[in-house]
């Protein structure tokens, strides 16, 4: 049988935008509790956005570089939340949330996701996105064929894909999840019903076509 490939929308700051994620067939919305994102909502926000969830669509509360007293505000707004780490954070100030987490890999050549994982014992997966300026958010594609075949933890494939391209990187790349967020966007942070409908549609059909 396929595997059924989850999807993340990342980046919603509007209720509107959390049913259309919903209706579209997200598994996932991430709420990103980063300052200097235009994304970015504060957490008694993204509590608002997680109150419109239905059970089972996860709520993804994304950290760069945050304080502890941060994450825990967090937290309490959204307790059931899996957090993403997104920034420098080291392993041990990952796991002293005491919550499931992603841990993002920047990829460029000369990462190594092996030692990533290795590090990182207590991530339920690995969030590949691309090195840009800043921490995520670019919208920019990056090279897949730096992904190791045998990476010992679920991968997240994140980094400019949108309905066109993410085809391509479920077939090539075969994830445990896609993660989109500029790529369904009619303007940053506001997302396009349509573009997500076709971008759920489009993740279906490649798991169509896996063998």
């Amino acid at each position: 049988m396929a595997h059924r490939t989850r999807i993340k929308i990342c980046g919603l700051t509007r209720e509107a935008d959390v049913e259309d994620a919903v209706a579209a067939g997200a598994d996932a919305i991430g709420l990103v509790l980063y300052a200097k994102s235009p994304r970015h909502v504060d957490a008694a926000r993204a509590g608002v956005l997680a109150r419109r969830l239905p059970p089972f669509v996860s709520p993804v509360l994304l950290f760069v570089n945050a304080t502890q007293a941060e994450i825990d505000a967090g937290l309490q707004m959204v307790p059931n939340a899996l957090l993403q780490f997104h920034g420098d954070e080291t392993p041990e100030q990952c796991v002293a949330a005491g919550r499931p987490y992603l841990r993002a890999a920047r990829m460029a050549p000369g990462v190594d996701l092996l030692d990533l994982a290795s590090r990182h014992p207590g991530a339920v997966g690995l969030l590949l996105d691309a090195h840009v300026e800043g921490y995520g958010g670019g919208g920019k594609a990056f090279d897949w064929s730096l992904i190791p075949a045998n990476v010992p933890c679920p991968v997240v494939l994140s980094g400019g894909l949108n309905p066109a391209s993410v085809i391509d990187g479920v077939l090539r790349v075969r994830p445990w999840a896609v993660d989109v967020s500029s790529g369904v966007e009619s303007a940053k942070g506001v997302k396009d019903a349509a573009l997500m409908r076709r971008f759920c549609e489009a993740v279906r059909e490649a798991d169509s076509r896996q063998t």
